[in-house]
């Protein structure tokens, strides 16, 4: 067993050695200014943008996660949320690249999203600025410890080492590149991150088709467990103490539940984060030339197709092959770490694992330069110090990424919640906060001020309220909590904004030029 775990180790070190050296390699080039450190000065190939929005986006989450719901609960829930998600980043990318990355420019340049909210409404007072880096601040931080949580999952699993210990070293690791390297370092990680998630999926999905005697076996293995494969419908395991029973060495379920019209609407609501998701959208305002949004929407999409099909046929295949082997909804999210060390040699199964760090790691450090730049550039800079030099707003934010990531660790360490229920409270906040604001401030000249401070706390705000008072209430108040609160948020953009003096001729005209700028 030593000798194997030995292999496995050497693969993934491999791949964690590339990385510390990618940021070791943009030290110099990263420091020259801000808008180099946190936007790479906007010079992201089509290669580079649609395969790091891809990985930062895609977490850990993507390996673990989904296919842990799918192996748990069948297709239905797994299904409508890789669908939703899908449709909502060909979207984004069809509608709001283009006029992000022009009216960031217009906008005064802005770097960061906060900045480009207060810029694009010429917000003198900082509201939308301090708030939207709030926000940004505290889920954020939640969202970096999902990641943690991966790291430890994965080592603990593996090599049946203290999780907390590899919650930190995997931290340190991210930490250490993205501190140095800046942007550059993290789109130039997240390509190879992207490529790697792809293939390591691929190969497991692959293999494990075949082991499982393609579609007719894998049809066989699952007939037994109603509704697993149905997609208007959710397997429903029979569980003791959280735990799933087994009988004779086979799993027990119960007659399974309907997954209905709401229940498929508030699955595919997913989506509607993109829209809100900085990580994301960043990319588009660090493409290089409009020009280059077409080839990279291409990459991006394609990208997301395959691994969203590969994480869900996987966990329904791993039900498949190992019917009895994880009997929690938690211990579910090893799925793909199972499947890869059964099915392939050591040391490749130890590249193919690597797949899961990319996935964290390519989203962890994106989250720290969110975090690091919601403090330093729009709280230090935009608020507190004005006058203060790109140097002095790095260390400021380089101090920010620490302490962000001791927070994290933190959160990953505090309790033994799924990666899936971490990542869906953190997204919900994100997407209701920002993303109904990007969409009026983009496409409606006549949004206000006003209306951006509402409908940005008021999506922020009903997230919380409606995950934590109203779901309990349960029917159709259980809806996943992004797509009331984007709702509200949008209602509340409307009503506000044409219940307020109009935006000035200035706002008008620089809105009428980001639209000229687009085309």
């Amino acid at each position: 067993m030593f000798a194997v775990n030995y292999q496995i180790l050497l693969g993934i070190a491999v791949y964690l050695i590339t990385m510390v050296v990618i940021g070791l390699y943009y030290v110099r080039r990263s420091n020259t200014s801000l808008e180099d450190y946190y936007i790479a000065k906007r010079s992201f190939g089509p290669w580079v943008a649609g395969m790091s929005t891809g990985a930062a986006d895609m977490s850990g989450w993507l390996l673990l996660g989904l296919p842990g719901v799918a192996y748990f609960t069948g297709m239905g829930e797994a299904f409508w949320t890789a669908l939703g998600l899908f449709i909502g980043i060909c979207v984004n990318w069809a509608a709001v690249a283009k006029r992000l990355r022009s009216y960031s420019r217009v906008a005064d340049n802005a770097i960061t999203l906060p900045e480009f909210f207060s810029k694009r409404f010429h917000d003198k007072n900082y509201y939308l600025l301090v708030i939207a880096a709030t926000i940004s601040l505290v889920f954020f931080s939640i969202y970096l410890g999902a990641q943690f949580i991966t790291f430890g999952k994965l080592f603990s699993y593996i090599f049946n080492v203290n999780m907390v210990t590899m919650v930190i070293i995997g931290a340190l690791i991210v930490m250490f590149y993205t501190l140095l390297g800046g942007m550059r370092a993290v789109g130039k990680t997240n390509l190879i991150q992207g490529l790697l998630m792809l293939f390591s999926l691929t190969m497991v999905l692959v293999f494990s088709f075949l082991h499982a005697g393609g579609f007719s076996g894998i049809a066989e293995n699952l007939k037994d467990f109603p509704r697993f494969t149905d997609f208007f419908g959710i397997a429903a395991p029979e569980t003791v103490g959280g735990l799933q029973r087994t009988s004779g060495g086979a799993p027990v379920f119960g007659p399974g539940v309907s997954f209905g019209l709401l229940s498929i609407v508030s699955t595919m609501a997913w989506g509607l984060g993109y829209f809100g998701m900085p990580q994301v959208l960043t990319r588009f305002m660090a493409i290089k030339e409009r020009s280059m949004i077409r080839p990279a929407r291409t990459i991006s999409i394609s990208w997301y197709f395959i691994v969203l099909l590969a994480a869900v046929s996987i966990g329904l295949i791993g039900r498949a092959i190992f019917p009895a082997a994880l009997n929690s909804a938690s211990s579910s999210e090893n799925i793909f770490i199972i499947l890869s060390l059964n099915l392939f040699p050591p040391l490749l199964a130890g590249v193919i694992i690597s797949g899961i760090l990319a996935a964290s790691m390519s989203s962890a450090d994106s989250y720290m330069l969110i975090v690091s730049s919601s403090l330093a550039n729009d709280f230090y800079r935009g608020v507190l110090k004005k006058d203060a030099s790109d140097k002095h707003v790095m260390w400021v934010g380089r101090i920010t990424m620490i302490l962000a990531t001791i927070f994290g660790v933190v959160v990953a360490v505090s309790g033994n919640q799924s990666i899936f229920q971490v990542v869906s409270y953190a997204w919900a906040g994100l997407g209701a906060a920002f993303g109904p604001l990007i969409l009026f401030s983009l496409f409606w000249k006549r949004t206000t001020l006003q209306a951006a401070v509402a409908g940005m706390l008021t999506g922020g705000v009903m997230v919380v309220f409606w995950k934590n008072v109203i779901a309990g209430f349960g029917g159709i108040f259980a809806v996943y909590e992004l797509l009331p609160a984007f709702i509200v948020s949008c209602l509340v953009i409307v009503f506000v904004s044409l219940a307020t003096k109009k935006p000035s001729e200035e706002i008008e005209r620089e809105f009428a030029e980001a639209k000229k700028a687009e085309v």
